[in-house]
């Protein structure tokens, strides 16, 4: 195990080095080029709607001690808000210049949500190994959200497979490490504003088509493995961070 979380922490992996090399975004994206990118989401077939951005170091919200500031949808019926209407999607960007935007998870795609040193050796891994990864997004400085295909919403509900990954909003916390958003849950999209002059961005673009998950999930879930290992003697739960086999 020692040797392995010394090659972790010790290999800066290309796609690290990029990243950091990239121009930093502007606080504010063009009105236009958010547009496109909202757009271009939409075209792929993901819902979306819009959610709450920074004000300052709070929340727009305006909620006192708003528990994910920037991070929410701003109305409570966002799950049959969300949509791919081009016509109501340049409404809201009109209409909510400073707003951020959420995709519900589950209908079309789902996501699967890793911690950043993870999601990077991960997609470097799966890059070279010749998968077909799909949209790669980086949300703040902690995570690196993978969209896959959705496991689907059979007629049944007895024929849905239960998964001990799945996070919906409310249980983010529950789930330091892989994530899987699915029915039920959203993740922020880009060009989105986070306080401290955070973003989330795309690192592969919505144009990538969507991948089956579980073409991506042994791979996520070794990195970060790998992870909660080179990370054992930090203040990170090393039995939360990698695929919890059971409650």
């Amino acid at each position: 195990m020692g040797a392995d979380s010394g090659r972790f922490r010790g290999s800066e992996s290309r796609i690290s080095q990029w990243l950091r090399r990239r121009p930093k975004p502007q606080p504010e994206a063009d009105d236009a080029a958010r547009l496109a990118l909202l757009l271009a989401v939409a075209e792929a077939g993901m819902p979306i709607s819009p959610a709450a951005h920074p004000s300052g170091y709070r929340c727009s919200c305006e909620r006192v001690g708003c528990p994910t500031p920037a991070r929410h949808p701003v109305s409570f019926a966002w799950q049959t808000q969300s949509t791919t209407d081009r016509d109501q999607i340049e409404r809201w960007a009109e209409g909510q210049p400073l707003a951020n935007f959420i995709t519900a998870t589950g209908m079309v795609h789902d996501v699967l949500d890793v911690p950043l040193p993870a999601g990077l050796a991960a997609l470097e891994r799966l890059i070279e190994a010749g998968v077909d990864v799909g949209p790669v997004a980086q949300s703040g400085d902690d995570r690196i959200l993978f969209f896959t295909a959705t496991r689907g919403t059979p007629e049944e509900e007895d024929e849905w497979w239960p998964c001990e990954l799945d996070c919906h909003p409310e249980t983010m916390d529950e789930h330091p490490g892989l994530r899987w958003h699915c029915r039920g849950s959203y993740v922020l999209l880009p060009p989105s504003r986070l306080p401290g002059e955070l973003d989330v961005h795309w690192i592969r673009g919505p144009e990538n088509p969507l991948p089956d998950p579980l073409n991506l999930l042994e791979t996520l879930t070794d990195a970060c493995a790998r992870y909660a290992d080179s990370a054992a003697a930090s203040d990170l739960d090393h039995d939360a961070v990698g695929w919890p086999l059971s409650r």
